[in-house]
């Protein structure tokens, strides 16, 4: 008679998988994630605790809101390095961004700006929670005709797809990569949101997973998750690129 029943279903979390987080809001006092060098040092010693072994930070490019720059980003890069150097934590740390699609978004790339992109060219991108952009066709295809490679960012998390898949296979079959928050999974964000992470992992649908990290209560989801049997069955077929970030 078995009593595998009664194991526990938790495991010590383990994320050196994933290696390389992608989409979080680590840089301090730029936008509406960690405020202070001191925060930043706690979180990346939590993130590598679990298993991380560096982290791209993107913090928000949102006309009116956070409107930051390449020299905003670096400044704030540069103190968070300071700030981790004399800690010692042995993490690298870079930064682009995370660009809403609006309307001085789409000046910026009819204009050529110089984006803030990811390893080879890849230009993470999101939405209003909304309402699609009415733009958004043609912000896809300019930035796609000037070399960029599209990441959506946390493509489950927009209400207005749940009930409308076909959309989210069409920016697949425009060549458009999803990037899925982990703890979406745990059903942070509400039990619909966690059906669309499933179905976007059965259908093929993930190239990366983020943390999006913006907070404490962000940080107790993600040791959470990353704590049971559950998170590491339903992601270990996933084929994930973030390891090719290293």
């Amino acid at each position: 008679m078995s009593f595998s029943f009664f194991k526990p279903r938790t495991v010590t979390p383990d994320l050196s998988f994933i290696g390389v987080d992608m989409h979080s809001h680590l840089l301090p006092g730029i936008d509406d994630g960690l405020q202070t060098p001191e925060q930043t040092v706690a979180f990346v010693k939590e993130l590598h605790t679990l298993g991380y072994k560096k982290l791209i930070c993107t913090p928000h490019i949102l006309s009116g809101i956070h409107d930051n720059t390449p020299e905003t980003i670096g400044n704030a890069l540069a103190i968070a390095r300071k700030a981790l150097a004399e800690a010692e934590v042995p993490v690298v740390l870079e930064a682009a961004a995370e660009y809403m699609i609006d309307d001085a978004f789409e000046r910026r790339i009819n204009a050529k700006e110089k984006l803030l992109t990811i390893g080879d060219n890849y230009l993470l991108i999101e939405m209003s929670y909304i309402a699609p952009p009415f733009n958004l066709n043609e912000v896809l295809f300019q930035l796609q005709v000037q070399g960029y490679k599209l990441i959506l960012a946390h493509p489950e998390r927009y209400n207005f797809y749940h009930n409308n898949f076909k959309q989210l296979e069409t920016f697949r079959d425009r060549g458009v990569l999803f990037q899925m928050n982990i703890v979406s999974l745990s059903g942070y964000y509400g039990k619909e949101v966690k059906k669309v992470c499933e179905k976007l992992i059965a259908n093929n649908m993930v190239e990366f997973l983020g943390t999006d990290m913006h907070h404490q209560n962000h940080l107790n989801a993600l040791k959470s998750i990353s704590s049971t049997k559950e998170f590491y069955n339903t992601v270990k077929n996933i084929p994930l690129m973030n390891l090719s970030l290293l």
